[in-house]
């Protein structure tokens, strides 16, 4: 056996009030059918605030937070053969499935009854290194700087979904209320979809990220965009923010509201938010297949995150810096 670090959530509580504390542990060992990483690289998501904030309860004590994680492959478990040792992998957010409820059996894993999540169920990134089931794993594209390659992990593979869900027609148009990690991701593809991209999120750094990346309009998080939406995508965990971008949708426009964490709703008004065969719909974590797609867009379309770099004992800064707003883009912790 041997003794790596790790970040663990102690208790739930406000960031900067020092929920995490850093421990040596054991490492734990691959059972059947799963590989030991290396950590190289975490990226630090939102998901991760909540988790640590208690908005998210922990499923088990001293959980390690993290699910954008590019590593090295270390050990393997007894039958594990997709990896080699010290090929480079990917470990994200979705950890596991039962592969025999309805969803799972009908291609809907996203929807599994029995899902494991890296960093919530398991242990996740924010240590020297963790475990993962081999078939939840993915290789990572060549020549993707590790920095580069992990909040494609979560970030980019859910802003992906998100996109589809919200149902934009080639060259339709989009809103994208938020601009944050997933946000400036799937902004990049719908560009080199030819979509339409409108941003309204508040923040100058997210505000001039946006119009670095060329979207077609930025404007504050509850204004109108210049036109009406097919589609509409909120990443911002606002509540407040939904019967604002329903309003803006065009007849027959879908709001897909992305986070696993939302305040709550105020009340919709039917006929001016809801009529028209609008459609308010959330988005539920991901398949295998959504990260399969989406990595193989990114390579092709050669999509870049704007990322600020930490050093890993530096993971609580890292937090309250994204609770804070003080980066624009996404954060990752480097071993």
């Amino acid at each position: 056996m041997s003794e790596q670090t790790a970040w663990v959530l102690d208790h739930p509580a406000e960031i900067d009030s020092g929920p995490l504390i850093r421990i040596h542990r054991e490492a734990a060992e691959p059972g059947a059918g799963q590989l030991r990483v290396r950590v190289l690289t975490c990226g630090v998501c939102r998901t991760d605030l909540h988790l640590v904030e208690g908005e998210l309860p922990p499923k088990h004590p001293q959980v390690s937070p993290g699910h954008e994680v590019v590593g090295i492959v270390e050990k393997l478990g007894q039958g594990a053969d997709r990896f080699e040792l010290g090929q480079r992998v990917g470990v994200p957010w979705l950890g596991g499935t039962d592969g025999s409820c309805v969803f799972c059996r009908g291609g809907r894993e996203n929807l599994c009854l029995e899902p494991t999540f890296t960093g919530w169920d398991v242990n996740g990134g924010y240590a020297d290194t963790c475990v993962a089931d081999e078939a939840f794993v993915y290789a990572l594209p060549e020549g993707l700087e590790d920095e580069q390659a992990a909040p494609l992990l979560c970030a980019g593979i859910i802003g992906y979904r998100s996109l589809r869900c919200a149902n934009v027609p080639p060259g339709g148009r989009l809103g994208i209320y938020g601009f944050g990690a997933s946000a400036h991701l799937a902004a990049q593809i719908a560009l080199h979809e030819g979509t339409r991209v409108h941003v309204l999120t508040r923040g100058d750094g997210n505000q001039r990220l946006a119009r670095e990346l060329g979207v077609d309009s930025v404007r504050g998080a509850t204004d109108e965009p210049p036109e009406k939406l097919d589609g509409a995508i909120l990443f911002a965990p606002v509540g407040e923010l939904v019967p604002v971008a329903m309003r803006a949708l065009d007849r027959g426009g879908t709001l897909a509201v992305a986070g696993i964490y939302l305040s709550d709703i105020p009340a919709i008004n039917y006929e001016r938010e809801l009529f028209s065969e609008r459609v308010l719909r959330s988005v539920t974590a991901n398949t295998r297949a959504d990260g399969e797609e989406f990595l193989r867009l990114a390579e092709r379309f050669r999509i870049r995150a704007t990322t600020t770099g930490y050093a890993m004992a530096d993971a609580p800064s890292a937090l309250s810096d994204l609770k804070h707003g003080r980066f624009a883009g996404a954060a990752v912790l480097h071993n």
